[in-house]
């Protein structure tokens, strides 16, 4: 089975991560820095907005791919995967000055993050159609 949305906002994911990279890259070149942060504000912001980064798309991406998986592709998930995807570039450019973008792009993630929990916890248990046993023919895999 392909997840469409799932595929494709992991390849977004990969080349957003690969770009917050690269502008690490870029101040670690500008101001001589191969290890750490040598105490440099703008590499330390690039940082923490990878590392925020990282720390929030895998969970969505989770979520995203059950949630597919669970009920199907469709137009609001669609929805909801690429506006997270642009928060999290929001979130990157405005980490760069204490850029409003900054605090919507982490209010966008927190509220997309909510909302996609809450729905995969409905499917798993009070949507219709849930199946609370696995039937007697089907054989786990291993």
């Amino acid at each position: 089975m392909i997840l469409p949305i799932t595929l494709t906002a992991a390849g977004i994911a990969a080349l957003i991560n690969l770009w917050l990279g690269i502008r690490i890259g870029q101040v670690r070149s500008r101001e001589k820095i191969s290890v750490g942060d040598g105490g440099s504000e703008a590499l330390i912001r690039r940082m923490r907005a990878q590392a925020n980064f990282v720390e929030f798309t895998p969970f969505v991406l989770i979520l995203v791919g059950a949630i597919e998986l669970a009920v199907g592709t469709s137009t609001w998930l669609w929805a909801v995967a690429m506006l997270y995807m642009a928060a999290r570039v929001a979130h990157g450019l405005g980490m760069e000055k204490d850029s409003p973008l900054r605090g919507v792009g982490i209010m966008l993630t927190m509220v997309i993050m909510l909302g996609l929990g809450g729905y995969a916890i409905y499917v798993a248990h009070f949507s219709a159609g849930h199946v609370t046993e696995m039937p007697a023919d089907v054989v786990p895999a291993g």
